[in-house]
């Protein structure tokens, strides 16, 4: 529990000025009754310029440390790519301003690390931006799999072939390998954390192999091997098809195996148990939830409804990014637990 904001709105300052900022987050956020966005803080200088304008923000800055010290705030929702990230959310943790943070957290377990140690010394409230957490099709997975005892669990992603950069943008960050990562670092945080949420069990080894050809500038087929808490297996997969992802409608991309049958997901749409339907979906926005859930946590004092810490979240980041290690020692077998130390 932290003290209530009863007499004021809570104020929030936005790091990153990008593409979830702005479809997403500050839109968001506007909607909520209570809620002041006081400032946005972006490196380019056209995006700071192009969100302040369309949005009717007050202030942006240039550097984040500069936005920390200048504002009072409650909240920082942070934005940045997950490169981008070095010490302003350990900043803002030891200013007790409580920390939004979209995912990937970082690309270095070292610096997700400090900002967790930040966040638990001053107490602050946090989460990662899982927001399928919060969409009733995954809760109910979770129900139906709570007596389960999980043996393996799959994840499979089937994208369109790499798309080479548009004319202007070939040295953008989304472009580079080392910086981005690749769906197998995006959206492989995403399929680890939820199988995590829907199973309750985390990873305790982590082995992968990357197909990335120079002339591409996205691998062609990322493949993880996962051994689970219980002594389970899971397989996460990154196809890239010429089809594009139409081929994935034919399969779930989350099949959980249990002793005596199998849970299919398929994403948005419905839940199968052996082939039979059991579940439907319903048109549902996770983000806007997820938004609401945190910022009513800040103003209570109250955060028991948020379904995930910024701590929590360092159990999905780290066995992707084993992996990523893994793939560059030819497929080394990593204890991801030693792997989240290091």
């Amino acid at each position: 529990m932290t003290e209530p904001i009863t007499d004021r709105n809570v104020r929030v300052g936005v790091f990153g000025a990008g593409g979830w900022a702005n479809r997403s987050h500050i839109p968001n956020l506007l909607k909520l009754n209570g809620v002041e966005i006081v400032a946005v803080c972006d490196m380019d200088e056209r995006a700071r310029r192009s969100t302040v304008e369309r949005w009717g923000i007050a202030r942006a800055y240039a550097d984040g440390h500069d936005m920390l010290n200048a504002e009072d705030l409650d909240v920082l929702y942070s934005c940045v790519p997950a490169f981008a990230r070095t010490n302003v959310e350990v900043a803002a943790a030891e200013q007790g301003i409580h920390l939004f943070s979209e995912k990937p957290q970082a690309i270095r377990m070292s610096v997700a690390r400090a900002i967790d140690e930040a966040i638990r010394s001053a107490g602050v409230f946090s989460t990662v931006c899982f927001r399928e957490r919060y969409r009733p099709i995954f809760q109910e997975a979770r129900r139906l799999l709570a007596d389960k005892k999980v043996v393996h669990a799959r994840f499979t992603s089937i994208r369109s072939f790499p798309a080479f950069p548009p004319p202007g943008e070939e040295h953008s960050w989304r472009y580079q390998e080392d910086k981005a990562g690749g769906p197998a670092f995006d959206w492989g945080c995403h399929a680890v954390d939820y199988t995590r949420f829907m199973t309750g069990l985390n990873i305790t080894d982590a082995q992968a192999f990357y197909c990335h050809c120079p002339e591409y500038v996205k691998a062609l087929s990322s493949s993880f091997n996962f051994r689970l808490s219980n002594g389970g297996t899971m397989t996460m997969t990154f196809v890239c098809s010429l089809q594009g992802g139409s081929a994935g409608h034919r399969e779930p991309p989350f099949s959980i195996f249990y002793e005596g049958g199998r849970l299919d997901l398929y994403t948005y749409d419905r839940i199968e148990l052996d082939g039979a339907v059991v579940f439907r979906g319903e048109e549902f926005d996770p983000w806007l939830e997820q938004d609401r859930i945190f910022i009513e946590a800040v103003r209570s004092g109250d955060d028991s409804p948020i379904l995930n810490d910024y701590h929590d979240g360092l159990f999905s980041l780290a066995p992707v990014l084993a992996g990523w290690e893994s793939s560059r020692r030819n497929g080394e077998r990593i204890e991801v637990n030693t792997f989240m130390r290091a």
